[in-house]
């Protein structure tokens, strides 16, 4: 596994993390399936695990604990997710500081995210929501300052909107926040523009998540695809955005090289970015975990598919249904 530096923090984190997103919904049987996955990532490597407090209301927190004491004689990299405090995503320019991350809001969650991991600090805490229209309020400057200085969080992040990857652009020139989290991927490689520029400038890490589009880039989903009900992807891909997601993925299919899959294309796509210091896909079953970390071997994309791939940037708005 090769590891990358963590912006500024120093840190040395494997290219390849875990996002635990759909870890906090799955039933007893499917968390057997979550231990099994979790231990065999950190066999290959992974160290950064990334989840939020929502996700099952502290559920995938726990799990993350309980890996952590399994393997204590490793350093394994914590990051989660204070929500905001009116449980929303993502944010809009309307919601307030005060409806969103007031300063006990934002404590009274850091606590119970230690409690669920069953540390005293963690390395890094992130609001799981952001609009720069809080930036200049003093309230959570402090508050992250309070909380750095306790020696409670390491450092802090923020992970920004869908599809509005400068969103987040005035917070970062703070000093204040350590790392951000964006949406990159074949489709989305909006981030390229402001964003990515001003976090080498500043020396601010960068996580990657929904390196699949949701799925799209997996190359699993068509026109056809259904999904069961209660499957968050059902509110996602409706069907305006089935359609035309369908569509940018058949458009990728005559280009995935013999031998590859579309999915092991999409994340060698995001390897090939250097500012980017870890990606975060879900791996809930064994054969994810072998893949993923598998492709971290330094080889990336031969720079003509790399090009091709720029030409299927894909720029979206925010709508009801991009969450």
């Amino acid at each position: 596994m090769i590891k990358r530096r963590f912006g500024r923090l120093e840190w040395e984190v494997s290219e390849i993390g875990y996002g635990m997103w759909g870890m906090g919904h799955w039933t007893a049987s499917e968390d057997l399936l979550s231990v099994k996955s979790l231990d065999l990532a950190v066999e290959n490597g992974v160290n950064f695990f990334d989840t939020a407090w929502a996700y099952g209301h502290g559920k995938s927190e726990a799990l993350l604990g309980d890996l952590l004491r399994r393997h204590s004689h490793k350093k394994l990299y914590t990051a989660s997710k204070i929500p905001a405090k009116n449980f929303t995503w993502p944010a809009k320019p309307e919601y307030t500081l005060e409806e969103s991350y007031p300063a006990s809001h934002i404590l009274e969650y850091t606590e119970k995210t230690l409690r669920n991991l069953g540390v005293e600090q963690i390395d890094l805490m992130q609001f799981h929501t952001w609009d720069d229209s809080w930036t200049d309020r003093d309230e959570w400057k402090r508050t992250v300052e309070d909380l750095k200085k306790s020696g409670k969080v390491s450092a802090m992040g923020i992970s920004v909107n869908r599809w509005e990857p400068e969103n987040g652009i005035k917070a970062l020139k703070t000093g204040l926040l350590d790392a951000v989290q964006v949406i990159y991927n074949i489709f989305d490689q909006a981030p390229e523009d402001v964003l990515f520029p001003l976090c080498a400038e500043l020396d601010i890490a960068v996580i990657a998540r929904v390196p699949f589009d949701e799925g799209t880039l997996t190359g699993n989903i068509t026109k056809e695809t259904t999904f069961a009900e209660g499957d968050w992807r059902g509110t996602y891909f409706v069907p305006e955005n089935l359609k035309a997601s369908a569509e940018k993925a058949d458009l990728l299919r005559p280009v995935v090289p013999d031998g590859m899959t579309m999915a092991e294309m999409a994340l060698r796509f995001i390897t090939m970015n250097k500012t980017v210091s870890t990606i975060i896909p879900g791996m809930r079953k064994k054969r994810n975990v072998l893949m993923n970390t598998a492709l971290s071997d330094g080889n990336g994309l031969p720079l003509k598919l790399y090009q091709e791939l720029k030409d299927h940037r894909w720029d979206r708005k925010p709508t009801s249904w991009s969450q």
